[in-house]
């Protein structure tokens, strides 16, 4: 048995470099990270984008983040054109990386020509790397959690 079929990673083995770039670029067309999109955030010219909160109004209370545009999913279809310009992306989010509530209201906002990004880690990577949101009783911020973000507050390097 050749070394690779033991080797749960080189099982399968990688894809040729060219498949792999295309996919990786692919990736990137349709994620956000947290900090990027805080970073763009903080840019004084403005993000170019639109975030949006895809949660329930219970769960926006709790915290979500600062410009936030609140669309539940489930009013995308009836509230979207009110809120948002078809001609500004859309980066959504919804509570972290275990839920598809982001990944639904993307494909939501597609479907009715949107230009949209996942922001992947959601409000709860969003509140773990440190940065600031609001609540219901007002603004927020937590300590950043050392396993998802620089606790001195540099960059990641990433």
């Amino acid at each position: 048995m050749p070394a690779s079929a033991a080797n749960p990673v080189l099982r399968v083995p990688p894809a040729a470099p060219p498949a792999a770039a295309a996919y990786f670029a692919a990736s990137l067309a349709f994620h956000a990270d947290v900090a990027d999109v805080a970073a763009a955030l903080a840019d004084g010219g403005g993000p170019g984008f639109a975030v949006v909160d895809s949660r329930s109004t219970e769960a926006w209370d709790q915290g979500h983040i600062p410009g936030a545009v609140h669309l539940p999913t489930a009013r995308i279809p009836e509230e979207a054109a009110r809120l948002l310009d078809k001609a500004v992306p859309v980066v959504t989010y919804c509570w972290g990386p275990g839920c598809d509530g982001a990944t639904r209201a993307a494909l939501a906002l597609a479907e009715l020509g949107y230009h949209v990004k996942e922001m992947r880690g959601g409000f709860e990577y969003w509140a773990r790397e440190g940065f600031p949101y609001e609540t219901s009783k007002g603004p927020r911020r937590r300590d950043a959690d050392p396993l998802t973000a620089p606790v001195a507050g540099g960059a990641c390097g990433c």
